[in-house]
């Protein structure tokens, strides 16, 4: 099984009024294990980002200026995911952004016609309901070290989030052996899911209130409610 973890960083936050991606990163894994291969381009959006997004991922406009356009990619970019399982941190919105981009470049279709994709916040959502469950959240609960984050950063928030996917996921395994229904020589695989009782962590009062204040800094720079308040993570 080929899966791809995925992460995209863009000028705003909302793809209907025209914001477009300025960064992809992905990173291939084959039976869950990295295969060593990636993807990761940073993408000339022809517009300004958004003062809020500078500030979560340090991008300047100028650092984009001699990038490629995302048409100019596409084609490198669709054969890397073809046919993979795709897995991305709140979905919804990397995909909104991609298929935005792949009408604008007259590609046809969607990016769901192309992969099948796996929703992380989804997951986390199930699995520890009312709990915070963005990517950083995840990565102390699960004991991912993002010590090294500063910033946002599309290939560097995929290396996390496989990390994170694989440590969320860790009782489920492919279990191949013969089947005396199976035909000769064929081998049948069965998965099962194990479900291991993890140890939850919550943020403390000083946690708490370091991260309410990162978030208004956030959205006073970008002049609107950040991504976090817009979706209702705490």
């Amino acid at each position: 099984m080929r899966q791809i973890v995925l992460d995209t960083e863009t000028t705003g936050l909302e793809v209907n009024k025209g914001h477009r991606l300025i960064e992809i990163g992905c990173i291939e894994l084959a039976e869950r294990r990295p295969t060593g291969r990636s993807f990761h381009r940073y993408l000339n959006p022809d517009r300004a980002i958004d003062e809020g997004a500078k500030a979560v991922t340090g991008i300047e406009d100028e650092f984009l200026l001699d990038k490629p356009r995302f048409h100019e990619i596409a084609g490198e970019f669709i054969a890397f995911v073809d046919g993979a399982e795709v897995i991305a941190h709140n979905a919804s919105f990397d995909v909104g952004f991609i298929n935005a981009e792949l009408a604008l470049a007259g590609i046809g279709g969607t990016i769901q016609q192309r992969v099948q994709v796996i929703d992380t916040l989804q997951l986390a959502r199930e699995m520890w309901p009312g709990q915070r469950n963005g990517l950083d959240a995840l990565c102390k609960r699960l004991g991912v070290d993002n010590s090294h984050r500063e910033l946002h950063g599309a290939l560097l928030d995929a290396q996390l989030l496989a990390d994170v996917y694989l440590a969320m996921t860790a009782g489920q395994g492919d279990l191949g052996f013969a089947s005396e229904a199976s035909p000769a020589g064929v081998a049948r695989r069965e998965r099962t899911l194990v479900v291991i009782p993890l140890r939850v962590q919550r943020a403390d009062p000083d946690e708490a209130a370091s991260h309410a204040a990162r978030l208004a800094a956030i959205e006073k720079a970008g002049k609107a409610p950040s991504l976090w308040t817009q979706l209702g993570w705490d």
